[in-house]
């Protein structure tokens, strides 16, 4: 073959390869999590873009322009849903609004546990690790892809989180493609607080349970390859290679885990009940209601006590928030204090994120309560 025709062929297989490239959908995600899901689905194709940065609280955040933009280009939106992020809601349906919209906490097949109340939780079995969220239909042959009519458009940036209308009542079946109208100044979501994170209601943290991560995946792949059917095969293989790569973190967490079942921990606040519920350990408390405020005197003190009563091993601090409650806690006890972070701040992002976060936390657990 000349040199002529192998140079021609080579040019005509680059242009080919760039016109699939250009054709793979824009996606965008929440958080490190549900981006390291979507990366892992989308390997070898294109990489999603992430509208909250590591490091920051998804439970209030103001938007840069690129991360606006992010959304306004995205063909494809995956995010935990208003549960996690109200704020962002109304965000994703302004510019979002001819994006496929796919709520993660309503997809059907999901484990979904209430929030724990008080600062200490009782002794809780695991009997429910395995029951699947059964109250959203998601069938992908059926749906269609259209988009919303609204008729204002909102500023890219700095939204006012306070000012923004709540939404009570309005359920959402996981997907959201967009041919209904939403009035916000009329509706409220139970159990949201649009200024914050309300702690009522379904546990939003449900992506520390890897069953779920693994039922995403599939649910991700179906989704692109709707969208991009010519790569519907590659976006199904991917998925499940991430289930394969879930199921031996889980095996390795599992091993760390042996012997912590034994040991009590105190978390920063109670964003692990979906870990625990998985591998069978639970936290005998956290010092927190949420990462988005501080605790009581009066909490911090049943907390404490808590710690001395039950001669807790651990306390866990969060790298985003106020490490100096941990001291005020453990102050005057032997208790250990560590780091665990469920938005894997320090993981470097991309297909591998997930099983590596799900590793992190189970080393973290069982580093400490080994060491005590």
């Amino acid at each position: 073959m000349s040199f002529g025709k192998s140079l021609a062929g080579s040019v005509l297989a680059l242009a080919a390869a760039s016109a699939a490239q250009a054709d793979v959908p824009q996606v965008a995600t929440d958080i490190a999590p549900v981006h390291g899901l979507v990366a892992r689905v989308m390997d070898g194709l294109g990489e999603p873009a992430l509208v909250v940065q590591p490091g920051a609280s998804p439970h209030s955040y103001s938007m840069r322009p690129s991360e606006a933009r992010a959304l306004e280009q995205s063909d494809a939106v995956f995010w935990i849903g208003a549960e996690l992020e109200p704020w962002l809601e109304e965000s994703i349906d302004t510019l979002a609004s001819d994006a496929l919209v796919v709520e993660l906490l309503g997809v059907d097949g999901i484990t979904t546990l209430e929030f724990r109340e008080g600062a200490t939780f009782e002794a809780h079995d695991h009997e429910h690790g395995d029951e699947p969220h059964a109250d959203h239909d998601h069938d992908h042959a059926s749906e269609e892809h259209a988009a919303h009519d609204h008729a204002d458009e909102t500023a890219h940036d700095d939204h006012d989180h306070a000012d923004e209308a709540s939404h009570e009542g309005e359920k959402h079946d996981g997907h959201d493609h967009g041919d209904e109208e939403h009035d916000h100044e009329g509706e409220d979501h139970a159990g949201h607080d649009h200024a914050g994170h309300s702690h009522e209601g379904v546990d939003p943290h449900a992506w520390l349970d890897p069953e779920n991560a693994k039922t995403w995946l599939d649910v991700i792949a179906e989704d692109l390859a709707e969208l991009d059917p010519e790569n519907a095969e590659t976006y199904r293989a991917n998925a499940t290679a991430g289930r394969e790569e879930i199921d031996a973190a889980m095996a390795d967490v599992e091993t760390m885990l042996s012997t912590a079942d034994d040991v009590s921990f105190v978390v920063f606040h109670d964003a692990y009940h979906y870990f625990e519920n998985r591998f069978g350990i639970s936290a005998a408390g956290a010092i927190s209601l949420s990462d988005a405020t501080d605790p009581s005197p009066a909490r911090v003190e049943e907390v404490r006590d808590t710690i001395r009563d039950l001669g807790v091993a651990c306390v866990f601090a969060e790298p985003q928030f106020n490490q100096d409650l941990v001291a005020t806690v453990s102050d005057g006890t032997d208790v250990q204090a560590a780091v665990i972070d469920p938005l894997g701040f320090e993981l470097e992002m991309g297909p591998d994120f997930y099983p590596e976060l799900i590793r992190s936390i189970g080393d973290s657990i069982a580093s400490c309560t080994s060491s005590s």
